[in-house]
């Protein structure tokens, strides 16, 4: 992670305490979670050796989460990450790990996209409310993974916008049970 205006510096003293040196104060693993889910790129090293400890930090995040039965990551996924330490030169699972994640977040934000730019009901009373709770359904789902589209233009873009939001839904599902079969044939 680079060193940008975003990122929040977290230093890690002797003691394993946490120390934000943005607000000069103590956090726990649950403090930078949130920073994370807020859109912050956080950053945590060993303030005695300046080494880059984030990586084991975010590990131990998604593995408390995991514990306390907030289960994201199926066994088969997992499973399939333990085989890829043990392969033997360049693994291709992180690169298709970060480009499932980015498809799930673009197939998400075009679905609320989508949903809004189409639906008649969105002059409703109540509309918005609604939205607001499937946005932070979605967000749930995907643990905040981010809500821009970046994603590659389809071939014929009028043909998308009339997709209806449970089709885009069954696309995002296809597209997953793709991705997980791929994974798992890893």
């Amino acid at each position: 992670m680079s060193k940008t205006p975003t990122q929040l510096l977290i230093k890690r003293y002797a003691s394993r305490r946490l120390y934000n040196t943005e607000t000069s104060d103590y956090v726990t693993l649950e403090d930078i979670a949130g920073f994370i889910r807020l859109g912050r790129d956080v950053k945590i090293v060993d303030l005695k050796s300046g080494d880059d400890l984030t990586r084991q930090y975010l590990l131990q995040i998604v593995a408390e989460h995991e514990s306390r039965g907030q289960s994201v990551l199926p066994i088969a996924v997992l499973t399939d990450l333990v085989r890829s330490y043990s392969t033997q030169g360049g693994s291709v699972v992180p690169d298709f790990l970060a480009m499932s994640f980015d498809m799930l977040k673009q197939g998400q934000s075009k679905m609320v996209e989508n949903m809004a730019a189409m639906n008649p009901m969105t002059a409703m009373p109540g509309f918005e409310a609604m939205r607001a709770r499937q946005e932070a359904f979605m967000k749930a789902m995907t643990g905040g993974l981010g809500t821009q589209w970046s994603g590659p233009a389809t071939e014929d873009e009028g043909e998308d916008a009339a997709k209806t939001p449970d089709q885009e839904l069954d696309e995002i599902k296809r597209q997953l049970a793709e991705l997980q079969a791929k994974l798992s044939k890893m």
